[in-house]
This record gives structure tokens, C-alpha cells and sequence, in this order.
């Protein structure tokens, strides 16, 4: 029997999780087709409210409930690579539990995978969201699809239904410090699209915090676009032809006797323009170096705490 894992990582949701279980259980799990079955994986990304006690309460409503939980908070992707990696159905589906994605689109990309796609996402048509997070999403995308990957689907996305072909693939590459989606995008598997307008979020508050989205933002582009690198390259070939010219008007100058010593402030801009380009560039190479020496640490990109205990996958005998 063919299985769907629908993976949720749970970080401070203790209120949405009953709700989320009760609109999955109308929409999706008693709806499935003729042959399949599911499992449902909660992994708790180091939540400090009752999240983990809800989650145990629904195992025991629910044996095809698995429970994930991390030794702290190591991050969305971090948690769904966790619940991937602890999954063992013939696809999986990512699932936030914010309920701002429509459950029954889970029943539209497993059509579509059914069909023979091992990618599924579910692009973002549009957001009930204010005016300023639309334009720094939509900014966002733009600029992935110019400098990094250019089949980025215009909205973004978060959701998404992948093979077990895929599953594995991410789970041997265990990268830090680079979202799921774009590792996804990367890999060029052929890729079918569900689109949705995401809903304004109802029960709880965000912890979508602007120096976490900031944070996605660089690991996307100085992990998929070798932008920042050039962008580097041609401000300081920009800058050395700038100062050779304008060492030369100043030979030229000398020699025909007028340089003066009116010329300070355009010396001290100068000298400013070209400290700021230099601290620019230290930065950006030190964002690189970081990640670098992250991943030649070798330390996992999660620690899970506890688990329930793995079940025979029929999925991988053979």
C-alpha cells in the first residue's frame, strides 16, 4: 500500500494544532485514494509552550501520528529535513500548522504526483497579508529568479509534495544554512505547480521574524547565486578604473600647476567611498567564510531529543 507523510513542524503552536488535526481529518485523510494510506509527522522544533504535551495527546488519538522532537530550536527547514528524514512514506508532503495553507490542496498534489511528477509545489497566487510583507515576498522572489534560480515560481512557496526519490536526496545532502525549498528547486527534478492565495493568519502569532526572513534571504542567495561574488568583483573593477582616471587628472593636473588644496573634500569622499566599498566586500566574503567553516564542522543540522520508534517501511524493502 502506497503511504503520504504529511510532515508538520510545530514551533509555538500549541493552539493550532487541534484545529489543524481536525481540518487535515475532514479535507484530507479520510478523502485519500483507493490504495493509500497516511502517516502524519509532528516534529517540535524546541517549542517552549504545551505544543509537545497537544502533540502526545494526538498520538494517542491517532496511532499514525509520529512524534519528532528537537533537543531546541533549530529552525523551520531544519525540522522538516527532521521529519523527512524520520518519514517513511512513498511521498511526503510539507504542511505548516498556521492554517494559512488550504488542507485540501495536499489531495491536489498528490494527484499530480500520481500523474508522474516528483515535485509538487504549491505556489503562492497571492496573500490576504499587508501591503509591505507582499512587497518584500514579492522583491524576494524577483530577485531569486534574476540572480538564482530562475524556475522560482513568482509567489514563492512553502508547501510542497516530493517522491521518495527526492526524500532521499535531501535527507544524503543534510546542507546547513540553505532552505528546503530552494535545495528542492535545485535539484531540477520535473516539477508540476498547485497555486493558492494564502489566507491572513487567524489563531496564534507568527514567529516569522524579520532577522529569520533576513537570514533566508542571504542563506538563498549566497547559497544558489554567485551574485554577491561578482557583484564584489565588478564594484572593484569599477572602483580601480575610477582611480586610475582619476590619478591620471591628477598627474595632469600637477603638472600643469593647479592642484590646490581646495581638493580635501573631494580627497576625504573619496577615501570614505572607497573604505565603505572595502568594508562591503569584507563583509560579504565573511558571510561566505562563515558558512564555510559551518559546514566543515560537520555538526549535524539538528539534534533530535526524542522519537517515536521507527516502524518497518514497506516503502524500502528491496
Amino acid at each position: 500500500m502506497d503511504k503520504i507523510s504529511i510532515v508538520v513542524p510545530v514551533y509555538f503552536s500549541e493552539d493550532n494544532l487541534l484545529p489543524l488535526y481536525a481540518d487535515l481529518k475532514e479535507k484530507v485523510l479520510g478523502r485519500l485514494p483507493a490504495g493509500w494510506d497516511y502517516e502524519l509527522v509532528l516534529v517540535d522544533d524546541g517549542s517552549k509552550d504545551r505544543s509537545y504535551q497537544v502533540m502526545c495527546d494526538l498520538k494517542r488519538i491517532d496511532p499514525r501520528i509520529r512524534l519528532v522532537k528537537l533537543a531546541r530550536n533549530f529552525g523551520e527547514h531544519e525540522a522538516t529535513l527532521a521529519g523527512l528524514t524520520a518519514c517513511t512514506g512513498t511521498c511526503a508532503v510539507r504542511k505548516s500548522a498556521d492554517l494559512q495553507e488550504p488542507s485540501e490542496m495536499i489531495l491536489q498534489m498528490l494527484e499530480k504526483y500520481r500523474g508522474g511528477a516528483p515535485v509538487v509545489i504549491a505556489a503562492r497566487r497571492g496573500r490576504d497579508e499587508p501591503a509591505m510583507q507582499k512587497l518584500l515576498s514579492n522583491t524576494y522572489c524577483l530577485l531569486m529568479r534574476k540572480f538564482a534560480l530562475k524556475n522560482m515560481p513568482k509567489g514563492g512557496f512553502d508547501s510542497y509534495l516530493i517522491g521518495r526519490e527526492v526524500i532521499d536526496v535531501l535527507v544524503k545532502m543534510q546542507e546547513k544554512n540553505t532552505p528546503l525549498t530552494e535545495q528542492i528547486l535545485w535539484c531540477g527534478f520535473p516539477m508540476e505547480q498547485v497555486s493558492y492565495i494564502r489566507p491572513k493568519r487567524v489563531i496564534g502569532k507568527s514567529r516569522w521574524t524579520l532577522s529569520k526572513k533576513v537570514k533566508m534571504a542571504l542563506d538563498s542567495f549566497l547559497g544558489f547565486s554567485y551574485f554577491p561574488v561578482r557583484f564584489i568583483s565588478g564594484v572593484g573593477f569599477v572602483s580601480f578604473l575610477g582611480s586610475c582616471i582619476w590619478l591620471l587628472v591628477l598627474l595632469i593636473q600637477k603638472l600643469a600647476g593647479k592642484i590646490t588644496v581646495d581638493g580635501f573634500t573631494t580627497v576625504a569622499a573619496l577615501v570614505l567611498l572607497s573604505f565603505g566599498i572595502v568594508m562591503l566586500s569584507i563583509g560579504i566574503l565573511g558571510e561566505y567564510i562563515w558558512r564555510m567553516f559551518d559546514a566543515t564542522r560537520n555538526r549535524p543540522p539538528y539534534i533530535v531529543e526524542r522519537q517515536d520508534e521507527d516502524k518497518t517501511d514497506e516503502t524500502r524493502k528491496g
